[in-house]
């Protein structure tokens, strides 16, 4: 039912809807050319129809009087209009409420943050004014005292200049001008401040005001004119001008802009061979930018790390007006390892021995009965792979320490640095092999050292023990001992019964009285690198031996073209130490890498020192390398391998110790001849990482792993790429391999052997076969598939390979002498009757290195 249908029910005719019921408005509306015009708007209230023609109010609620079945009746009719259930719509209802207040705090809350934005803009607006305003008076009070301080240098000058006769009162009645100072000039003193100072005619506190401006500006010169009454009055007096205030005041500005004083600091700067623009600024005192706008007005566009050439920098220094002192890059080394002490600061110290011998002749054995230790049981294969450095307290209490250097040729590098650190070099033989090839090699590094020897016979308790004939041969190398009356001292010992170990500890205390060593233990540290390794968990640690002064923790040491700060001081008992003396070996952590072994170590005064040397002596490492050819990348190393006709096994050799590792560089590196050689890429102490599997499957080398292990990430990588990594803990074992793999290398001798002769008698010529010689053997054997050689005339015309060897129709594998046979050649038909046929074999032989 309609609502007019309702309404007609309800009341008399047809009468129109009234919309005032739901509230007016008037809006005005604008049209073009300015034109308006009020309308007025009438917003009509939503009435819901019920089934008996009642109303419901908006959102669902019941109307005001109306019964709450009425309200039901409505909002099911409401419901079935829109096609919902009546829970459904309230629920719409509710929520579309829910959301009007959710938009309407949202506004409220964006309308607050809005108003607290521009709370704060107006705030930090305020803030700047007032520094700005602070800003200006700061520069108004120096403007003011520096124009206080013109002043009385001008009066100052005055009174100096004025005649002697004139007296101060008579200056004093100069006559002043009352005229008020020029708009101009208060100008000028305002933009002469660093500050914006608003000119207004009446300032707060605070605040200058062009009265006040003017008047502090008047200070700065004196009032009054210059007239020609003056002048001829004798007034001498003379008031500076204006302008003269004013180039007073730019010459200021310029001074300021300049940074400072014109009369600059000459300096005195220590010029190397090369330096960069950054570091010759920084020494200069100058900035940066000022030495590129200098070298960029001459023409060379340069960055600040760029390096510049010693003349051009000295050119540089020169213009800006310093003074170049040229020194040699080499003289970063000056004062690294100090001059002799003098001889009233030494105190005694212990002797340092060191052991020498051939292989298996006894050395760490004698060494262990001397410690009461068993460190040779712990050596693969009973020999010593790298020095070890220990000190032995006598019952007298007199100490020694001992270095203890292989005997294997391959450690011939160690053995020598093992004599330059020592003092006294104790030669052990067997008396039972006598001297042998590394006893004379120890021989010579002792004497080059010029180190006295004390000879040990040791293994007196075998059998065939024969003292006499080793100190025999020694007379070749020349060593005579005191029974044949030289002055080296001979004792016989048993590293394993334990006999003349007192004489041979009596011998070496006697040298060292001989020698009378002393040290200065008050004065920093410096000595030599035993060995060196890298450690997993302890870094790299570096086995010193102390010559002088004392090592302590926390000292700042540089070992060759390493430094660090020592972390830790251990002993070969493993025990921490605070510090160590003259003749003390101990192992010291913290060193930023493994220093080469045989290096000087040294304590610096702080860290920049120990960077500047260290820095200097990797460049010169690099130089050097490259001088060599060994610093060339792995593209360049292969590149040179294919283009050589000598064939290099590269190998990655990584061992527990920089020394081992050395060693086994140099003698696999001895191995080979022009056709086949082996070349170490890379030679390290530490255990094998990813690095080195990277490294060798790039070069196509095998990675030798000397007393050391892969890691597990090194390990599935070198599955992955198919890299093969050995473990060897005995040298002989890795110079074997190398040796065996490199014989395989080289292409096998080829040695030819005569077997017969054969004439041509007759020659056929068989289809589907080819010429075929009719021949007899007239000298030793011709056999199938042997080499032949045609002769014509006693000329080789053609050599080859016999294919076919008949005799009458069967194929036989040879024919003997005195026999005919039938021989075709491969490749071959021009054979000719009378032609001789040479056959031989070729026999390969394998070669040795």
């Amino acid at each position: 039912m309609s609502d007019n249908d309702d309404r007609n029910q309800g009341g008399s005719g047809r009468r129109p809807i009234s919309l005032k019921r739901g509230g007016s408005g008037t809006v005005q509306q604008s049209f073009a050319r300015g034109r308006s015009k009020s309308v007025v708007v009438e917003k009509k209230r939503k009435r819901v129809v019920g089934p008996q023609g009642g109303s419901a109010a908006p959102g669902g609620k019941p109307a005001a009087g109306g019964s709450p079945k009425k309200n039901e009746s409505a909002l099911a009719a409401k419901a079935r209009e829109l096609g919902l259930s009546e829970e459904e719509l309230v629920a719409r209802q509710r929520a579309i409420q829910r959301a009007r207040a959710e938009a309407a705090q949202k506004e409220e809350r964006r309308k607050s943050e809005e108003a607290e934005r521009k709370q704060r803009a107006e705030d930090e607006k305020r803030m700047l004014e007032e520094k700005q305003r602070a800003a200006a008076e700061e520069a108004a009070e120096a403007e003011r005292k520096r124009l206080e301080a013109e002043a009385e240098a001008a009066a100052a000058e005055a009174a100096a200049n004025a005649p002697a006769g004139e007296s101060a009162p008579a200056r004093k009645e100069a006559p002043k001008q009352k005229d008020r100072p020029r708009k101009d000039e208060g100008d000028g003193l305002l933009e002469s401040m660093g500050g914006r100072v608003k000119k207004k005619g009446a300032g707060g506190p605070g605040r200058s005001t062009p009265e006040k401006s003017r008047a502090k500006n008047d200070r700065g010169r004196q009032k009054g004119k210059l007239t020609i009454q003056n002048v001829l009055d004798g007034d001498e007096d003379r008031q500076r001008s204006l302008a003269s205030v004013r180039r007073a005041r730019e010459r200021e500005k310029q001074r300021r802009e300049q940074g400072g004083d014109r009369d600059k600091i000459q300096r005195e700067v220590t010029l190397p061979e090369a330096i960069t623009v950054q570091d010759l600024a920084a020494r200069m005192a100058e900035r940066a930018a000022d030495v590129v706008k200098y070298l960029m007005k001459q023409g060379q566009m340069v960055r600040v790390n760029d390096v510049l050439d010693s003349d051009t920098a000295e050119l540089i220094i020169e213009d800006f007006g310093h003074i170049a002192k040229r020194v040699s890059e080499s003289d970063v080394e000056e004062g690294f390892i100090d001059d002799d002490d003098a001889e009233g600061s030494k105190k005694p110290r212990a002797p340092v021995v060191t052991v020498m011998g051939h292989v298996d002749h006894g050395k760490t054995s004698l060494l262990d009965a001397l410690r009461a230790t068993d460190v040779a049981a712990g050596e693969a294969g009973g020999i010593t792979q790298h020095i070890g450095a220990y000190q032995v307290k006598l019952k007298s209490g007199d100490k020694i320490t001992f270095l203890d250097t292989p005997g294997h040729a391959a450690f011939s590098s160690m053995r020598s640095r093992g004599a330059q650190a020592t003092d006294i070099v104790i030669l052990v033989v067997a008396a039972d092999d006598g001297v042998m090839p590394q006893t004379i090699e120890a021989i010579k590094h002792a004497q080059a050292a010029e180190a006295p020897i004390i000879v040990a016979i040791n293994k007196m308790d075998r059998e065939g023990a024969n003292p006499q004939k080793v100190l025999t041969d020694l007379l070749q190398h020349e060593v005579v001992v005191e029974s044949m009356g030289g002055e080296v001292q001979a004792i016989e010992v048993s590293a394993l019964k334990k006999t003349g170990l007192a004489e041979l500890t009596d011998a070496i205390t006697l040298q060292a009285e001989l020698l009378e060593l002393k040290a200065n233990p008050d004065r920093p540290a410096d000595g030599v690198v035993v060995e060196s390794q890298v450690e997993q968990g302890r870094g790299s640690v570096a086995t010193v031996l102390v010559k002088r002064g004392t090592l302590k923790r926390g000292d700042i040491v540089v070992a060759g073209a390493q430094w660090g700060r020592v972390r830790a001081l251990i002993d070969e008992r493993n025990q921490q130490l605070k510090s160590i003396g003259p003749s003390q070996p101990a192992e010291i952590l913290g060193l930023d890498g493994a220093p080469e072994p045989g290096e000087l170590f040294a304590v610096v005064d702080n860290e920049a020192r120990a960077r500047e040397l260290v820095d200097y002596r990797q460049r010169q490492k690099k130089q050097t390398a490259a001088a060599a050819g060994g610093g060339a990348s792995l593209e360049q190393m292969l590149a040179r391998l294919k283009q050589s006709d000598t064939k290099e096994m590269p190998l990655v050799v990584k061992a527990d110790v920089q020394g081992s590792a050395e060693a086994i560089a140099q003698s696999l590196e001895k191995i080979g001849n022009e056709e086949v050689t082996a070349r170490v890429i890379h030679g390290a102490a530490g255990g094998v990482n990813e690095s080195d599997i990277l490294l060798a499957k790039a070069s196509g080398a095998p990675v030798f792993a000397f007393n050391v292990r892969a890691n597990k990430q090194a390990r599935e990588l070198a599955e992955q790429e198919g890299v093969e990594i050995r473990y060897y803990s005995v040298i002989y074992d890795v110079i074997d391999d190398v040796k065996g793999t490199l014989e395989g290398m080289l292409a096998p001798e080829k040695r030819e052997t005569f077997i017969g002769y054969a004439e041509v008698l007759e020659v056929f010529n068989i289809s589907k076969v080819g010429k075929v010689a009719g021949c007899n053997v007239t000298e030793g054997v011709v056999k199938r598939g042997s080499g032949v050689r045609l002769l014509r005339d006693d000329t080789v015309i053609h050599e080859g390979k016999l294919k076919t060897l008949k005799r009458f129709k069967d194929e036989v594998p040879e024919v003997r002498s005195g026999m005919e046979c039938g021989m075709a050649f491969e490749n071959y038909e021009d054979i000719q009757k009378g032609d001789l046929i040479e056959c031989f074999e070729v026999e390969e032989i394998e070669r040795k290195l």
